[in-house]
């Protein structure tokens, strides 16, 4: 088939009666048949993050009978992680993510090895974890460790599957620089360069319809199958992108980029790509205050203006009591500045402190010099302050 590659890996000399029984829906499809379930038994994939996209992604790589499972993830298992993390469950709320996710596999296929790395993937640790692996499964949620991830696969010379979502829409590629067909490209080659920061919203902030992560982990998983055996043509080359409120798929071809710098070693991602901008932080040194600062603000009676900078939808789930929304963007570009006070202090926040550290740089350079944030934001509040305020 044009595009299709050779299989990634080797086979294993047999199947046991079980795996003949239990795989064999796959067995009598030609195209895998007993030599792609031996060499799915023989692979190892490592799945970063086991969040929306890793719980379906593992789901399904366990039930297809891949040999070994990595997962990479230090994270706990909060309860607003059950709308679409369905690798968890509401006995697994403060349990570590990985554990979670060993013991739901374990229920899905006692027969796969599962290798856990309850640890931040980083630049000192990430090749060691990748080297052990045949394929890479990226579904992380921030720019940081998906040029981290990119990076390594290079330096390692490993293919890796990424995806992405966002509200209602995903997307999903093949990244593989030494790829034997010769068209070999990296996540840089799609995106050269991080998005500013706070120019893109997470998930956390923006949302996302949580059966659109079952969508895009599945089209992942398939990827990964496809790869370790060599059947199909691969979205090497090419970006997927679904748009679920359209129930529409296209695919954009993806073209080495002659302006991408070879990658020599990894470095610090978060500094690469700006988790708040050198503004913000400059900012935010000295001019923020925690929730119980506040509170104590709210108890003393001081004259201020509490400003939630996060969006109305936002607003809406949850809110702190005295504050009034203007949404960032509006401070960004300046519009929202008749509205605000030259007579009193103005205290901003938003959900967790980013968003609010990059709208108080916008305000003292506009000469709101006493403007301060709230380090933490909501979250930090209903945390501290009144644990009656839910969390989103």
């Amino acid at each position: 088939m044009p595009g299709s590659l050779p299989p990634l890996v080797e086979p294993a000399q047999e199947l046991t009666k079980e795996e003949v029984e239990r795989y064999s829906r796959h067995l009598i499809i030609p195209d895998v048949g007993v030599d792609g379930q031996k060499r799915l038994k023989n692979a190892k994939v490592l799945v970063v993050g086991a969040g929306g996209l890793g719980s379906p992604a593992l789901l399904y790589l366990a039930a297809a009978g891949v040999g070994t499972l990595g997962i990479v993830d230090f994270d706990v298992v909060d309860e607003s992680n059950l709308q679409r993390q369905v690798i968890h469950g509401v006995s697994d709320v403060g349990k570590p993510k990985a554990q979670s996710a060993k013991e739901s596999i374990a229920e899905i296929n006692p027969l796969i090895n599962v290798v856990l790395h309850q640890e931040h993937l980083n630049s000192t640790n990430a090749l060691d974890i990748f080297a052990d692996y045949d394929l890479i499964l990226d579904g992380t949620d921030n720019f940081a460790t998906r040029y981290l991830v990119n990076d390594a696969a290079v330096l390692l010379g490993k293919p890796y599957v990424w995806g992405s979502i966002f509200r209602f829409e995903g997307q999903v590629s093949v990244f593989w620089e030494d790829a034997p067909n010769g068209q070999g490209l990296n996540y840089r080659d799609l995106y050269p360069e991080p998005p500013p920061p706070g120019m893109v919203p997470s998930c956390a902030e923006g949302g996302v319809l949580g059966v659109l992560c079952a969508s895009i982990g599945s089209i992942m998983v398939t990827e990964a199958i496809k790869l370790l055996t060599g059947i199909g043509e691969p979205l090497l080359g090419r970006l997927m992108v679904y748009d679920a409120l359209e129930m529409s798929y296209r695919t954009i071809k993806i073209r080495k980029d002659p302006e991408t710098k070879p990658i020599e070693g990894l470095i610090d991602y978060e500094a690469f790509c700006g988790v708040v901008s050198d503004d913000a932080q400059t900012a935010a040194a000295g001019n923020t205050i925690t929730p119980r600062e506040l509170k104590d603000k709210f108890d003393r009676g001081d004259d201020f203006l509490l400003v939630d900078v996060r969006e109305p939808h936002e607003y809406e789930i949850v809110k702190i009591e005295g504050s009034v929304l203007i949404p960032k963007d509006r401070i960004l570009s300046g519009q929202a500045f008749v509205e605000l006070p030259q007579d009193r202090p103005i205290v901003l926040h938003c959900k967790s402190g980013v968003r609010s550290a990059e709208a108080l740089a916008a305000l003292h350079k506009a000469g709101f010099a006493d403007a301060v944030h709230v380090g933490g934001g909501v979250l930090g509040w209903a945390r501290e302050i009144d644990t009656s305020l839910p969390t989103y």
